[in-house]
């Protein structure tokens, strides 16, 4: 709780200092003012992204990780942080997209936690997409509201710098999706597409940008985008996922770099979740 009165305090000085209103982006200009001190600290000050509060109800019902040492679930997800930066760093990678082979098994959940946990290392910054096109999702783990999302830049005129909001968390950044788009997938391969995410990519040198797609054996929109991520992470979860669709999850994306498989609703112990 300590950490969202420090964030919502942090807001509230950003609305101050900027009259009340965050100033939007009408160029491809740096989206962050970022500096490093010598501490090798980032220091970002967001003068062009949206700043909005997190709502703490609802990143708590959706179980939103914010505890610190000794939660053993927030651990669970920096043991998860460190070995899959790890595994991108060996191989020089710095997207990584997150499904699972069906809906309901935790993979935005588990984009969000994770994103979050690599945000609060000092030395890089986070960008978390949401490209679940027909069931965007990711806004409401921190209870904002959406006035233009990813498919307004797809199908429309507007500015990418437009949609980017700042939760007030340091280095994290989320690009939200709104609506429900039906041609989902014909987007998520398209060029613009394609030019979105190798410009976002490539923006900093220090970010990892991370997808949230819907389930893969549901609909093709992950395997349509899966040439523009370095890697994919897939969630499954126990006792639910049958062990063939994990095997045909594997078979779909057969040509991207599955760099590890999660296992969600793992029980510990009653009453305890790691994942």
């Amino acid at each position: 709780m300590e950490r969202i009165k420090e964030a919502l305090e942090r807001a509230k000085r950003q609305r101050e200092s900027a009259g009340g209103m965050s100033v939007p982006a009408r160029h491809n200009n740096a989206v962050a003012q970022v500096s490093g001190k010598a501490s090798n600290t980032l220091e970002i000050e967001y003068t062009h992204t949206r700043v909005v509060s997190p709502d703490p109800v609802a990143m708590r019902e959706k179980r939103v990780i914010v505890g610190g040492k000794g939660d053993a679930v927030a651990d669970a997800y920096r043991m998860l942080r460190t070995r899959t930066l790890r595994g991108m760093k060996e191989h020089k990678w710095n997207s990584l997209a997150i499904t699972s082979p069906r809906a309901g098994e935790g993979k935005s959940l588990t984009a969000v936690n994770l994103a979050l946990s690599m945000a609060r290392e000092i030395d890089r910054t986070v960008l978390l997409v949401d490209l679940d096109l027909r069931r965007p999702s990711l806004h409401e783990f921190f209870g904002f509201d959406v006035e233009k999302g990813l498919s307004d830049y797809l199908t429309g005129d507007v500015a990418i710098e437009d949609l980017l909001v700042n939760p007030s968390v340091e280095r994290f950044v989320v690009l939200p999706g709104r609506g429900r788009v039906d041609n989902s997938s014909e987007l998520l391969g398209s060029p613009k597409m394609a030019e979105l995410a190798q410009e976002i990519e490539q923006r900093y040198e220090n970010r990892i940008v991370i997808y949230d797609l819907p389930p893969v054996l549901a609909v093709d929109d992950a395997l349509a985008f899966s040439t523009q991520a370095d890697a994919f992470l897939l969630v499954v979860e126990e006792g639910g996922t049958p062990a063939e669709e994990i095997v045909a999850a594997h078979d779909v994306l057969a040509q991207a770099n599955i760099i590890g498989t999660v296992l969600n609703k793992a029980a510990d112990s009653p009453g305890q979740y790691y994942y």
